[in-house]
């Protein structure tokens, strides 16, 4: 459970209908291996202690209290456990039957929760036998001590904020009115439904869609666990296809017709975050909480956690993702034109990979304005660090895409300003860099006034979290079509295009992919190759760039990310390059705010951006010491 990270599971056991004392031992026997894997809430299936297709048993007196006496059994047998157990049964309340969860910890019946949504529709014939839940909340008795007994509960652990969960029991999951709304508003980040939901052609699929939305929609983690093997299949069949999701995505899912656990991690601290950020779901205060206590632990990981946050896995949703990255860069960049009656843009081509993007970006703009690429004026701008190979891609990329390519050499005028500054040349400093960058900045603008243009930025996302940008320089244009992108998704869009381009002109743009990433600012090597690499200056961009996801978007501490880049890239980094590049990012995220504050518009195409007016809002003089403290305490447990 440290850093929000709580191990739970779905169970479907194996089960004889009717017989309460086998049912219990298997579902023991569940419990006991989830309690090995250190599981800290798992749940079973509705009516799981007497099987979900007893029938008109059910209205038997004998069932009922051979499953109360069950219940008491799985609460004295889990007595010195520390693993929460959901499971169902059927309980008499006032001369009435309800099919309800029962949640149970350490010897204790916590709570039990009836269920809302009895179905009277096809195979179903549930409200033969069941009434449904009443907003209603009084004490039952098992044994001798009082349980609450209704739906207006959560239960929530003392030790750790945000880890609070409610019960629901089958149909509720596809109810409009749907009990796990409310559980939400009362503060539940974990939703467990107890299912017996038959398999039939399709149904599948829409309860896995139900489990994924419902997740999203209520920003939390939403664990199904249904009913398999064992039942009556008199009518019916059960897939015990259990499901696991948070937040809009599926975590854990059962093979059908399978039976055991289905285990993974759930982070709540993750959950806290979208939560504390959307403010979607109402908050209410309701409902009665119950509380109990839990040991902090670390929970050892299994889940996936992908190094590229702003990538998807899967090639197609990749693909259908670079398409419209791309779509949304160029409508921003044709609404501004339009905008502001302009027909003409220039950019700087370096032949690197931020500039080559923002010429596809620009291409497709003047096709969706109808314009002729010819009102695209690239400016290649060869100086001290620049190397033959970018040189030749900027100008072969700039006729591959009908552009007008315009060369101006500016050692000289950089040596002048060297010489009216009193600068020496020898000096490889931040002055010798940044005045080449700042000369190209000036010629762009005034070529863009010469033509009545609009300057096209080229920064990235990444660099911008870095401040590895010119103040001034590269740093400023008319409109940025990069400035929401992060650099391993640059590469990702420039491929797209390359995958969907002539043979000739993706070859160039392979060939700029395979090109280091460098500013060009200090000279070549003796073999007239890159010398100033960024990656070897200020870290791997793949690294930073998963830094600055869960910075921005969860706003995280630096141990749990530097915890979580450990488990991502396992076997690819040292730890303690991990952690160099991580409080390189926190040094350089804080000292370079001075240059985000004052950044020019641009299209935001993702969650997280760095604007100052729609993305990530800080004062430029914010002090780093709270997180370099972190991170300094952090170190000592590494060496």
């Amino acid at each position: 459970m440290k850093d929000g990270f709580l191990k739970i599971a779905c169970a479907t056991p194996d089960v004889r209908v009717g017989d309460c004392e086998y049912n219990t031992d298997r579902i023991l026997e569940l419990i006991g291996e989830a309690y090995t894997k250190h599981v800290k809430i798992v749940c079973f299936p509705e009516l799981s202690i007497t099987g979900y297709t007893c029938g008109d048993l059910f209205l038997q007196e004998t069932l009922q209290r051979a499953a109360e006496e069950s219940l008491l059994r799985i609460a004295e047998k889990t007595r010195e456990m520390e693993i929460i157990s959901i499971v169902g049964l059927p309980v008499s309340v006032k001369s009435r039957l309800f099919n309800c969860a029962a949640v149970i910890y350490q010897g204790q019946i916590l709570g039990i929760v009836p269920k809302s949504k009895i179905p009277c529709y096809g195979n179903s014939s549930e409200n033969r036998w069941f009434t449904e839940a009443e907003d209603e909340d009084y004490a039952v008795y098992f044994g001798e001590d009082p349980v609450l007994f209704g739906i207006n509960q959560t239960f929530c652990c003392n030790q750790i904020s945000g880890f609070a969960f409610g019960v629901e029991i089958c149909e509720d999951l596809y109810a409009p009115d749907a009990p796990s709304a409310v559980l939400a508003a009362n503060g539940a980040a974990l939703i467990f439904n107890l299912s017996a939901s038959p398999a039939s052609v399709g149904k599948a699929a829409h309860r896995r869609n139900l489990v994924q939305a419902k997740s999203g929609t209520l920003t939390c983690a939403y664990a199904l666990a249904n009913a398999g093997i064992g039942e009556s299949t008199t009518d019916l069949v059960f897939d015990g296809r259990n499901l696991i999701a948070e937040n809009g995505r599926i975590l854990a899912e059962a093979e059908p017709f399978a039976q055991g656990l289905t285990i993974t991690e759930i982070d709540t601290a993750r959950l806290a975050s979208e939560r504390l950020q959307t403010r979607r779901i109402p908050r209410m205060d309701d409902y009665m909480k119950n509380s109990f206590d839990m040991a902090v632990e670390e929970t050892t990981l299994t889940r996936h956690i992908p190094k590229n946050p702003f990538i998807p896995e899967d090639p197609a949703l990749r693909s259908e993702r670079c398409a419209e990255i791309l779509r949304m860069q160029a409508v921003g960049l044709m609404s501004r034109m339009k905008a502001i009656g302009c027909k003409n843009a220039v950019l700087g081509l370096s032949g690197g990979l931020d500039s080559t993007l923002a010429l596809i970006v620009t291409a497709h703009a003047f096709d969706l304005l109808g314009l002729d690429r010819s009102g695209i004026h690239t400016i290649t701008m060869p100086c001290f660090g620049t190397t033959d190979r970018t040189y030749q891609n900027a100008c072969e990329l700039a006729k591959k895409y009908g552009s007008v390519l315009r060369e101006i050499r500016i050692e000289d005028s950089v040596r002048l300003h060297f010489r009216d500054i009193g600068h020496d040349e020898s000096v490889h400093n931040a002055a010798y860099e940044n005045a080449q960058a700042r000369e190209r900045t000036q010629i762009l603008m005034d070529i863009a006034n010469d033509v009545n243009g609009l300057v096209v930025g080229t920064g990235d996302l990444s660099e911008l979290a870095l401040g590895w940008a010119t103040y001034n320089g590269d740093h400023m244009s008319n409109y940025g079509v990069n400035g929401s992108i992060p650099k391993t998704l640059v590469r990702h869009l420039v491929r797209y295009e390359a995958e969907h381009a002539e043979k000739e002109l993706s070859d160039i743009l392979l060939d700029i992919l395979d090109t280091p990433v460098s500013p060009e600012l200090l000279p070549p090597d003796s073999q007239g190759k890159i010398a100033q690499k960024t990656e070897d200056l200020v870290g791997p961009y793949e690294l930073h760039d998963f830094f600055l996801y869960y910075v921005i978007r969860h706003g995280f501490a630096p141990a749990k990310i530097f915890r979580m880049a450990k488990y991502a890239f396992a076997g690819e980094y040292e730890d303690a390059v991990i952690f160099k590049w991580l409080k390189t990012f926190y040094r350089r995220f804080f000292t370079q705010q001075f240059k985000r504050s004052c950044l020019p518009d641009g299209v935001g195409v993702g969650s997280v951006g760095l604007s100052p007016r729609t993305g990530f809002r800080m004062p430029s003089d914010a002090s780093m010491n709270v997180w370099m403290k972190a991170l300094d305490k952090l170190e000592e447990t590494i060496s």
